[in-house]
């Protein structure tokens, strides 16, 4: 399957709840499993998808869409891996929402896919505040970044499912705090499932994998028995 690029600049923000109910309600008649990724850029976004389609090849079907300003770039690396995947450019739009979604959707054989990864726009702001359709959003931080950025960006850190450290290859090189920002970010949500990984050393992506797979069993369950 070619890549396909999507340019989308026009605002259509103010139906954006009743895009991401008519796209939720589509993945989960196709019994999709859909996963809203978020970090500042450079955090590891893609790096983070690639290395999860590697550990669920043969097992589970993954599809995705990237989100980006402008290029086709990380669309190249994912295609690379043999998972169907559609690139939008935001013409200078700082994320995506749900009509934009709902184009991607189209432009995916969604028959062929179980989980659909959304690599968000890099920015830890506006992000968190659109729905998208998805079934969980998870936010990626890098260590580089440092450990204050729950205090700074608390609506990021309250609204995810899943809060993954990455880069934890280097923590000896930072002044990162593990500890207080384990405690600040439980402090803003005290469900979130926090779990330090590295995309470059594979350490941590286990656990990651395993939640993911977890999800896809309990939506199963859930589709069976509605």
């Amino acid at each position: 399957m070619e890549v396909k690029v999507l340019k989308i600049t026009e605002d259509i923000l103010g139906s954006n709840k009743e895009w991401a109910r008519k796209n939720r309600d589509r993945l989960e008649a196709l019994g999709i499993l859909t996963i809203n990724v978020m970090s500042s850029p450079g955090a590891g976004k893609t790096s983070l998808i690639v290395e999860t389609i590697r550990r669920l090849k043969g097992a589970v079907r993954v599809g995705v869409i990237e989100g980006d300003l402008a290029s086709r770039v990380d669309a190249d690396k994912v295609h690379r891996e043999g998972a169907p995947v559609v690139q939008i450019n935001t013409g200078g739009g700082c994320h995506l929402d749900a009509a934009m979604i709902e184009k991607a959707l189209l432009n995916l054989p969604l028959e062929e896919v179980d989980a659909l990864l959304i690599e968000n726009v890099g920015n830890l702001v506006c992000p968190a505040e659109f729905d998208l359709g998805e079934h969980r959003k998870v936010m990626l931080l890098s260590v580089p970044e440092g450990d204050d950025k729950p205090q700074k960006y608390p609506v990021m850190f309250s609204g995810v499912d899943v809060v993954l450290v990455n880069k934890t290859d280097v923590l000896a090189y930072f002044d990162f705090d593990m500890t207080a920002f384990l405690r600040a970010v439980s402090g803003l949500n005290p469900d979130v499932k926090i779990f330090p990984i590295s995309c470059k050393t594979g350490e941590g992506l286990e656990t990651w994998v395993s939640w993911l797979q977890e999800e896809l069993k309990q939506r199963k369950v859930k589709n069976k028995d509605a």
